[in-house]
């Protein structure tokens, strides 16, 4: 095996350009830890946020940074402790730098691949399952009540329209027009999002909002709080100014987290009964035009790079 692996990283923020390839010494795992030989490595907004110093306020770096966390791959070292894994185990979760050939996961962040799901279906999983099931959470949605998503089309959104409305909510999702007969094949009512989305809101859900769940960051957390009646049920992964509207900001701490989701809904996934797209695929060394696609607000699913 090489001493060293290749890897996505960047020493500044700044916009797509600053990241390059940086070979690095490959590293052992601590206790609790897994070395995964990843097969595939998904992007999220979160990542490109990070990179241009967006989110430096909630989410310190230290440089030199490999960005994304959501791997699968094959184990192939195992620390001191770690029971539950072995050499040659097929895995998805979170790893730390999933931009790179080789990660270090704690084990406990990691379950055991199904069978059926492709390497990049299973990438795609892991920060957009436990995201969805976590908002919906914090959220204490009933049966029978409405929710409005905000950027209903991506990864997040797309995992939690289905799982609000398998529990018996209504669904109210904001999209490009290009993605209104997506939202609608899952289940939900598009809108269009940007100016007049309240009115536009109003007339898809005469009821009313009884929470809101903002994945987007586009700057409409003010007019979800006015729809719902107020912040207290009003959760974004996306807008770091959160408090300022009285809505809660969640970035996915231990306390915040739903045991058991990762598997519930990888499980699902592999019986068919969870959707999410694999919008493109692009190889690892061209993780600076897979966020930039990313940046543009507008990808139905995922996106996935490979080694």
């Amino acid at each position: 095996m090489t001493d060293t692996y290749r890897s996505i990283a960047f020493t500044e923020f700044g916009d797509s350009g600053v990241l390059r390839v940086l070979d690095r010494e490959l590293p052992e795992p601590g206790p609790g830890q897994v070395r995964v030989a990843v097969r595939a490595a998904s992007v999220n907004p979160i990542d490109w946020k990070i990179r241009s110093g967006l989110m430096a306020a909630v989410f310190p770096t230290e440089f030199p940074a490999v960005p994304g966390g959501d791997v699968a791959g094959v184990i192939d070292a195992v620390g001191e402790g770690v029971t539950a894994f072995a050499t040659g185990d097929e895995v998805l979760g979170t790893g730390i730098g999933g931009y790179a050939e080789y990660v270090l996961a704690e084990a406990a962040s990691l379950i055991r691949k199904p069978e059926p799901l492709s390497w990049e279906l299973a990438a795609a999983l892991p920060v957009v399952v436990n995201t969805a099931y976590r908002a919906l959470d914090l959220l204490d949605l009933q049966k029978g009540e409405t929710l409005l998503i905000d950027g209903a089309a991506g990864g997040v959104g797309t995992i939690a329209v289905q799982l609000a409305v398998a529990r018996g909510l209504t669904v109210v999702g904001t999209a490009s027009e290009a993605n209104h007969d997506y939202l609608r094949s899952l289940g939900a009512v598009p809108v269009q999002y940007g100016e007049g989305l309240a009115e536009r809101v109003r007339v898809a859900a005469p009821q009313g909002v009884d929470a809101s769940f903002d994945t987007s960051g586009r700057g409409s957390l003010a007019t979800l709080v006015e729809l719902t009646g107020g912040p207290k049920r009003v959760v974004t992964i996306a807008a770091p100014d959160a408090a300022d509207h009285g809505a809660r900001f969640t970035s996915g701490s231990p306390a915040d987290q739903v045991p058991g989701s990762l598997a519930e809904g990888a499980e699902l996934a592999a019986e068919g009964k969870l959707e999410l797209p694999i919008a493109r695929v692009y190889p690892l060394a061209e993780a600076a035009a897979a966020q930039d696609e990313s940046e543009t607000g507008h990808v139905r699913g995922k996106l996935v790079l490979v080694p």
